[in-house]
């Protein structure tokens, strides 16, 4: 067992922990990279937050009792959950509760289902890959799949992602084939959650909601930095919020990220810098 990921539930509750929302499979990458972002993100830290996978049909009945021992949610990819209910009871508590939340991929849709049902009153609104007769299709199949690809993403300028990256442009790492369907993404274009992060086609690639310490979507999984031993800003900045409950650290002291490609480009100076 890695240090800062914790997975037994008899044991006394941490005073910092992070809920991990959804069903655990090894053979999905992402669940096998989650532990090692939470790993490397709290390297330093004397008092780690540790984690707990929860099943997705364990959290329909969950009282609040229960979920109030988590000071964060991270919603992680691997839909169709077991249990949309159960995702989308997690996700609005810890929107409502303002507890620092972060859903990756699926959970990046899933936050947008349960702020579409709850606060714009879109009863209807659902996933397609769950429900391919939905009668308001929020989340929709890609115009193009994203499957093991990198893309650019260009981030809202003075937005929270743009502090936490240091920069607008970024390039992230994918494995999805559903997203905010392009028909209803005026929903989230000016109210308290919106698109904050947008791929060249100007479609949604991140959203955060503005009244709330630390609540973020992303279509992509930074996670996946954690398999190259990198430490990914995003994760880093979400675990520091489950610590402190606060964002006061954007921007400040997050570690950098650079992408593959500017990896190999740094790799390819080096070694023209060795033979000069």
């Amino acid at each position: 067992m890695s240090r800062g990921f914790w997975c037994d539930k008899k044991k006394q509750m941490p005073s910092h922990s992070i809920a991990l929302i959804g069903n655990y499979d090894f053979g999905i990458t992402a669940h096998r990279a989650i532990p090692l972002a939470i790993e490397l993100a709290t390297r330093e830290m004397q008092e780690p937050p540790l984690a707990t996978w929860l099943a997705t049909e364990s959290l329909v009945s969950a009282s609040d009792e229960t979920l109030s021992q988590y000071t964060g949610f991270w919603c992680v990819p691997g839909s169709p959950y077991q249990s949309m209910d159960g995702a989308l009871r997690a996700i609005r508590f810890a929107r409502e509760r303002k507890i620092p939340f972060l859903g990756t991929c699926a959970g990046f849709q899933h936050a947008l289902i349960e702020y579409a049902r709850s606060v714009l009153s879109l009863s209807d609104a659902d996933h397609q890959e769950s429900n391919p007769t939905a009668q308001l299709p929020l989340i929709a199949p890609l115009p193009c799949t994203l499957v093991e690809v990198e893309d650019r993403i260009f981030l809202r300028e003075g937005s929270r992602a743009a502090r936490i990256y240091g920069r607008t442009a970024i390039d992230e790492p994918y494995h999805c084939r559903f997203g905010l369907n392009r028909e209803y993404a005026n929903k989230f274009e000016n109210g308290p959650l919106r698109v904050s992060g947008v791929d060249p086609q100007g479609d949604a690639r991140v959203v955060e909601l503005g009244d709330h310490p630390f609540f973020f979507g992303t279509q992509f999984q930074p996670e996946r930095a954690a398999l190259n031993g990198r430490n990914h800003p995003l994760v880093a900045a979400f675990v520091a919020a489950v610590r402190t409950g606060t964002t006061k650290y954007f921007g400040s002291g997050l570690p950098e990220i650079k992408t593959e490609k500017e990896l190999r480009t740094d790799s390819v100076t080096e070694e023209m810098a060795a033979r000069a």
